[in-house]
């Protein structure tokens, strides 16, 4: 956290502002002095340490940053970008909201599919524990926050990277609203890695890809698809062999119930994925609006939080029913025992991917969980005409936001 006091106004300085910065996170702030008269120095440190001491904060008087600029010196990473955070944070609302009406459905497809619970009971089912999981899994682990968080480099000047942030914004709610009018699973949370890393790119070339954390993408595409589709089709002969010789409808009636805890932890898990990576996205844009370090720990604030898990809890409400439709109905259909498998891989992967820090797709995981599973009894139940289109929208994710991100913030940063 940096701590900073702006235009202290001393006396004997005329024509520059006078402002002081430093980071709390450490425990005491240091500071450094920056060409100004010893009378200018010793009035700032009092001021300083006046602030600071209100703030509830204590240091060495001595430990002092002052920061000397000409008068007039357009500001960056204050209230004059403040417009600029506001914008983002309520993109970041948006694109979190597209999130519960494309995303979040996946997670309780499968029970829908096999008539373990009601499209409308599923969605408020979705709903409560999207919001459960955006905020408890931020208490337990934040690997996908620090991944998205670290994943790109908007260093230089402050003002046009929030350009570019908020450029990144509008290119992946765009790409979010026409993958959810066609009814299409998308990944919601592709088109934000994508448009991010667009506008990262407009802001500081190649340079703006930290590939070490970006890889970590790329590791978690492969993992859900591939994982999603073995692991799907392995837990279908295990449920298979168990209940071979087991009552059918008693069977069923297991199911029902194992479907129902599957799609609470499904939801939970849910919010824990996707809600980190878009509270990571409202975050960047306050620490660069405020000039704090953008690496690092990422701790949320609470409101932050409960902001965005009501949007994403909203979304599931509104809009999930298409892509319920399309993930559960039309790509295969599913036996209760089926179901449960599919829902118990979802939840596998999903919460791997959660605690190693993989920003993983819900509908990556749930579609390719789907398809194994229906491709365990007959692979030609399977509709892969669906399939293939849904891997399209998919492949086509990354380049499309990017170029979408990277366009708009080279216009935004003209401005």
């Amino acid at each position: 956290m940096v701590f900073q006091v702006r235009s202290l106004g001393l006396q004997g300085v005329s024509g520059y502002e006078v402002s002081a910065e430093c980071d709390l996170s450490s425990g005491l702030p240091a500071f450094t002095l920056v060409g100004l008269p010893d009378a200018a120095v010793n009035e700032a440190r009092e001021r300083v340490r006046s602030a600071i001491k209100n703030c509830g904060y204590k240091f060495p008087v001595s430990r002092i940053t002052l920061n000397l600029a000409p008068a007039g010196t357009k500001k960056t990473g204050t209230l004059y970008d403040l417009p600029i955070l506001l914008g983002i944070l309520a993109l970041v609302i948006g694109v979190t909201i597209i999130s519960g009406a494309t995303d979040a459905p996946n997670a309780i497809a499968s029970a829908v599919s096999t008539r373990c619970l009601t499209p409308g009971a599923a969605l408020a089912l979705a709903a409560v524990f999207n919001f459960v999981g955006l905020v408890g899994m931020t208490y337990i682990s934040t690997a996908v926050a620090h991944t998205m968080f670290n994943m790109v480099d908007f260093s230089g000047n402050t003002h046009q990277a929030l350009l570019a942030l908020i450029a990144a914004m509008i290119g992946s709610i765009g790409w979010g609203v026409f993958c959810w009018f066609w009814g299409i699973p998308a990944s919601k949370s592709h088109s934000l890695i994508a448009g991010v890393t667009g506008g990262a790119i407009a802001m500081n070339g190649l340079a703006g890809v930290v590939v070490s954390e970006w890889m970590l993408v790329i590791y978690g595409m492969l993992f859900s698809l591939l994982a999603g589709f073995a692991l799907g089709w392995i837990n279908t002969r295990i449920i298979e062999f168990f209940f071979a010789h087991a009552n059918r409808s008693r069977a069923n009636k297991i199911c029902v119930v194992l479907q129902d805890v599957c799609a609470c932890a499904l939801s939970f898990l849910h919010g824990a994925q996707d809600g980190q990576k878009f509270m990571s996205i409202g975050l960047l844009g306050i620490a660069l609006a405020f000039d704090m370090q953008t690496s690092g720990a990422t701790e949320f604030p609470l409101w932050l939080m409960i902001l965005c898990s009501l949007a994403i809890s909203l979304g599931t409400l509104v809009g999930g029913k298409r892509i319920i439709k399309s993930v559960a109905m039309d790509m295969v259909k599913l036996e209760k025992y089926q179901g449960v498998a599919a829902s118990m891989t979802t939840v596998i992967t999903l919460f791997i991917a959660s605690i190693t820090g993989m920003p993983v797709s819900t509908s990556h995981c749930s579609t390719a969980a789907i398809m194994g599973v229906g491709a365990s009894k007959n692979p030609e139940r399977v509709k892969w005409d669906v399939a293939k289109s849904m891997v399209a929208a998919w492949l086509l994710t990354f380049p499309c936001c990017g170029f979408i991100g990277w366009a708009l913030a080279q216009i935004f940063m003209l401005f």
